[in-house]
């Protein structure tokens, strides 16, 4: 599938997810196969006035392609200069957030607010779309609420303006992450515009990402919360996608070295204080279910260095293998 002229293989892609989808997981999730990845969204405030925090989010790296940056704010000028600034970051596309349904984000009038002032966010995407060569999207929600359902007047208001592509998370943001999500209001959505249809929302193994696509009829598949202590799901979509092949799990070894490999490179680019603290949340995720993982969970909520997670792994692996 194409975004604007850019191609995407039509497996599955890493959503923006804040305070995980950094440039360290967008990199492992790309080597085990994401077909494009999406970096955490980017304050448009932040970027305009200098900060270096936001400066960092917009880092990119030559593996990723393609790749977007995601910025997030509710003034049209001030947006379009954020998509410039980003633009010289080299990501292929710039993704526009308007579905996060995170209280600070609603707060600013950002977000999945905008999900309720569409000519707000016409703007705001004819406002970036016409200052930037490279491919704009937004990411939106169904809608704000039971009451509201709008992602199909959304998504034709951002074909209009400019947008290359939608991508659709089937819940309101008054449903947050629960319950399952509606695949019907994508597929509606797909039936009436002509953009490629990104589906977003529950996808956490095979199965549901075949559900989505034939469920939907979307463009592309996009993967959150599922690839949470799980960056191989990437592998096993594609090879099902490709080949209607469906690869195992990896065994208990081979996920404590990818975790220990993950973890590592969190350290190597944030350096081991800041880096330890941004692993614990990963080590969790990446022992939910295996035997004994309680007590190691309560030790990894407290890791404090590289040292004590290689002897947790190592007994991990002896107790489950």
């Amino acid at each position: 599938m194409f975004i604007g002229n850019i191609e995407i293989e039509k497996t599955a892609a890493l959503a923006p997810m804040a305070g995980v989808a950094d440039k360290t997981f967008r990199e492992l999730c790309k080597n085990f196969g994401a077909a494009y990845t999406v970096s955490e969204m980017v304050s448009a405030k932040g970027v305009s006035m200098g900060d270096k925090k936001s400066e960092e989010l917009m880092t990119v790296s030559d593996i990723e392609h393609p790749c977007a940056i995601q910025i997030f704010g509710n003034e049209p000028e001030t947006m379009a200069q954020a998509a410039l600034s980003a633009v010289r970051m080299k990501p292929d596309i710039i993704d526009i957030n308007m579905g996060c349904p995170a209280p600070k984000i609603i707060k600013g009038g950002a977000g999945s607010k905008l999900m309720q002032n569409p000519k707000l966010a016409g703007e705001i995407i004819k406002a970036v779309s016409s200052t930037v060569e490279i491919p704009v999207t937004v990411k939106i929600r169904s809608g704000w609420d039971a009451d509201s359902i709008n992602a199909v007047k959304m998504a034709e208001i951002a074909e209009k303006n400019g947008a290359s592509a939608v991508t659709v998370h089937g819940r309101t943001k008054e449903q947050m992450y629960a319950p399952p999500v509606n695949t019907d209001i994508i597929r509606e959505v797909k039936k009436n515009v002509s953009i490629p249809v990104i589906g977003n929302g529950d996808i956490d193994d095979v199965f549901s990402a075949a559900k989505m696509y034939e469920a939907t009829d979307c463009d592309l598949v996009m993967v959150g919360r599922g690839a949470l202590g799980k960056p191989w799901l990437f592998q096993q979509i594609s090879a099902y996608m490709k080949n209607e092949v469906i690869l195992p799990e990896p065994p208990v070894s081979q996920k404590m070295l990818i975790m220990l490999k993950h973890i590592e490179n969190i350290c190597d680019e944030r350096g081991v204080k800041v880096g330890i603290r941004e692993a614990r949340k990963h080590a969790l995720w990446y022992t939910k279910g295996l035997h004994g993982a309680t007590e190691y969970r309560r030790q990894m909520s407290t890791l404090e260095s590289i040292e004590q997670l290689q002897e947790i792994a190592f007994r991990i692996t002896k107790e489950n293998e």
